[in-house]
């Protein structure tokens, strides 16, 4: 028992112990360029506010790879600095332009964060369901060759009894012969036509031209289609939100401005103002 306390005691003296504590690069510094710092903090921020990047790699694992980036890319700006770059007309109006959009792009992202919220969502998610459409599903495969003859000549085949995969393995261009299930909307219209008027177990009788070549079909099942999960279709629903919001945010601001506008000749355009290129998420 004694020594297990006296282990604890160690541990909280190292604990308090700024020289035992976690390294976070040399007090704080993660590398002097020319005299100037920079700072583990500076490049925990960067690694904060890029969500991409946080998502694949640790902190240690980005500080290792970054550290140099930020190397060079400070040893390059001060040399932009020491040749007067930052003193130029060009620098100026690239610098309050770019101001400018970041403000608005963190403006706009702030407000319409604030309305994609998992109840707005959800709610999103029961009229989707709600507004589905009964639709059809199939599952095919197809066998696609350049020719007319080609296809009258695998269908000649399947009449006499050979098996659909082998020949898709040895005459189809495309190598992914099973399609999977799709509704009649996500094939071309000559394909999907062909498709939802055959029997479940049959194939094509004749061949089926589409802007691909010649196709031969076996039409595996058909079902009722179903709502995606709501886990499945969450982000677009997310990014449904976003963009609603980022347009409620123009209507609120144009509701309240006043704008005048004027031609070259300074006669006032009395057309609405319209906001264009609103930002996409």
């Amino acid at each position: 028992m004694q020594n297990k306390i006296l282990a604890l005691a160690a541990l909280s003296i190292l604990a308090l112990s700024p020289s035992f504590a976690q390294a976070e690069g040399k007090d704080g510094v993660a590398a002097i360029v020319n005299g100037e710092k920079i700072t583990v903090k500076e490049m925990k921020q960067g690694y904060e506010d890029n969500a991409p990047i946080k998502e694949q790699v640790s902190f240690p694992k980005y500080y290792e790879k970054a550290l140099d980036i930020y190397v060079n890319g400070k040893l390059l700006y001060q040399a932009a600095v020491a040749n007067g770059v930052t003193e130029t007309p060009e620098y100026a109006r690239a610098v309050k332009a770019m101001k400018e959009d970041l403000a608005r792009n963190m403006y706009i992202d702030k407000f319409a964060k604030k309305k994609v919220t998992e109840s707005e969502t959800k709610k999103l998610y029961k009229d989707y369901k709600k507004t589905f459409k009964d639709q059809k599903e199939a599952h095919a495969k197809h066998i696609l060759v350049d020719t007319e003859s080609e296809a009258k000549s695998i269908i000649a085949k399947l009449k006499k009894g050979e098996k659909f995969d082998d020949l898709a393995k040895k005459y189809s261009k495309d190598p992914v012969a099973d399609l999977g299930y799709f509704t009649k909307n996500q094939m071309v219209p000559e394909f999907s036509n062909a498709v939802f008027a055959m029997k479940k177990g049959k194939f094509s009788q004749t061949p089926v031209k589409t802007q691909f070549g010649y196709h031969v079909i076996l039409l595996e099942d058909i079902r009722d289609a179903e709502p995606q999960p709501y886990d499945k279709v969450k982000p677009g629903l997310q990014k449904m939100l976003y963009q609603n919001a980022v347009g409620e945010l123009f209507k609120q601001v144009l509701d309240k401005a006043q704008v005048s506008k004027y031609s070259l000749d300074g006669e006032e355009i009395k057309d609405p103002v319209v906001m264009l290129g609103a930002p996409q998420k």
